[in-house]
């Protein structure tokens, strides 16, 4: 069996074949064509008239000898079987198809619709034009790329060879599309705010850092852009969102990546009530929109989002799990509960935010859904509103299906004052060496002093789009950051 680099090699001198030959391997032009989808939709009316049609794509299989060769043409629509005939071609032109084209190469071909024998929709091929000469063999058809890290290196072969993983990258389009829609059908306005910050805010989570040559100074990529999307608030825009990248410099694993895409909206004059109600039925329009079910298998769960959607309190559920009472408790008790229950963690700047979130994640894990987790401690959020009616907690809420967070919102803070004092308190959570707590935004506080009104929040990453899936959320990116492969 011939190496890769010989069959690279042999595919080099059919390349010299047809350039000797005056043909363009890699020509410009290419001549008008249908797709294959709609040839085949229209294939009785065409073959009936005895009608001559051009199809342009990759070919994927090749067989036959002597003066009869059968190809199997796909445009990323369809796969169709063209014909080749040696008695319809110049003897040059069809020794030069049998001597210089490969599967693999992109090819126009011109012929008339028939079917086969077989019965198989076919076109006999009158003329035939390169596109584009492949000079590496594909993956076989029916294996594809089997190792993990190849197929995600070489995502564009994954994405050509496998029905599934092209099915992965038409849903992600429809997912974020219908995210879209169902926001523009409700008034929000679609905006595009910084990638590169100053200050890095909006979440709990290490930046990236890079250097702007231009201003001679070191800026953030943004870990949410929350905080500029409220500064619309302030600037009177009552509904808001942006669909965009995201980076944070954390851990990767089945659920976590370093950059990926996230929406977030912003509503003047509503509440995390009324903000629960939207987002559960965003789900659930989404799912149908993209899966066309609202059942799901994910993990170990069976889940309906459009079923009863529970609500779990932070506070209690920990203590009924753990028997911690997270409001009382010191931090020695905790990282006891922590070390007891064989929970691993960087004890590198490890607060009493840290302890608390490591207790409630042990909790979370069990936790079907779907449903609202709410009633959060204020010292765990600082960007949201506390309740009127204990104001040892906030009025955020996050989505919680398959033992995992899928989205997150608040009742907003629009206290410039309480703001100032929260982003302070997180400013010694940093000083104390955790790198995830909050920087102190002065001018995002300055903003709010203007007047910031009453609104609620919502955001939600591609996490959703990978559970749903029931996939890791590196298989459902189209393509992973992935490590140089001289430093595999």
């Amino acid at each position: 069996m011939a190496s890769l680099e010989e069959i690279r090699q042999e595919r080099l001198k059919k390349l010299s074949l047809l350039k000797e030959a005056g043909i363009d391997p890699y020509p410009a032009q290419v001549a008008d064509s249908l797709e294959i989808n709609q040839i085949l939709a229209d294939f009785t009316a065409l073959e009936e008239a005895s009608s001559t049609v051009s199809i342009a794509g990759r070919i994927m299989a090749m067989r036959g000898q002597g003066g009869l060769v059968f190809a199997d043409v796909y445009d990323g629509t369809s796969a169709m079987q063209v014909v080749i005939k040696a008695d319809n071609l110049s003897a040059t032109s069809f020794e030069l198809f049998q001597n210089t084209l490969d599967v693999g190469d992109f090819v126009h071909v011109t012929g008339v619709a028939f079917t086969t024998k077989r019965g198989e929709k076919s076109l006999e091929i009158s003329n035939w034009t390169i596109l584009s000469k492949s000079l590496r063999s594909l993956p076989e058809k029916w294996h594809g790329l089997k190792d993990e890290e190849e197929r995600l290196r070489k995502r564009y072969l994954d994405i050509l060879t496998n029905e599934e993983v092209k099915d992965i990258v038409i849903k992600r389009s429809i997912f974020w599309s219908s995210i879209r829609n169902f926001l523009s059908d409700r008034g929000f306005l679609e905006v595009d705010t910084p990638v590169l910050e100053n200050l890095a805010g909006g979440a709990e989570a290490e930046p990236f850092v890079t250097h702007h040559n231009a201003l001679d100074l070191d800026v953030f990529l943004r870990i949410s852009p929350e905080l500029w999307l409220k500064r619309l608030m302030v600037a009177g825009m009552p509904k808001v969102f942006e669909i965009g990248r995201i980076f944070r410099n954390e851990g990767m694993d089945a659920e976590h990546l370093q950059d990926y895409t996230q929406v977030e909206w912003y509503w003047a004059y509503s509440d995390y009530n009324k903000a629960m109600d939207l987002v559960k039925e965003l789900y659930q329009e989404v799912a149908l929109k993209t899966f066309s079910t609202t059942k799901f298998n994910i993990k170990d769960f069976a889940i309906d989002l459009a079923g009863p959607w529970e609500t779990y309190d932070y506070v209690a559920t920990i203590l009924e799990k753990t028997g911690v009472n997270v409001l009382t408790a010191d931090l020695t008790e905790m990282m006891a509960k922590i070390d007891s229950l064989g929970i691993k963690y960087d004890k590198n700047g490890f607060s009493r935010n840290r302890a608390v979130d490591n207790l409630w994640k042990y909790c979370r894990r069990q936790i079907a859904g779907p449903g609202f987790l709410i009633n959060v401690p204020v010292f765990m959020e600082p960007l949201a509103k506390k309740k009127a009616d204990n104001p040892e907690v906030v009025e955020r809420f996050q989505v919680l299906l398959a033992g995992s967070e899928m989205g997150k919102g608040f009742s907003e803070l629009n206290d410039p004052i309480d703001q100032a004092e929260r982003f302070d308190d997180q400013s010694k959570l940093r000083a104390a060496g955790d790198k995830e707590a909050q920087m102190y935004d002065t001018d995002f506080v300055e903003a709010m002093e203007y007047g910031m009104p009453p609104c609620s929040g919502f955001g939600v990453s591609e996490r959703l789009f990978s559970f749903l899936s029931n996939k890791t959320v590196r298989e459902t990116q189209i393509f992973p950051l992935m490590r140089p492969k001289n430093q595999d």
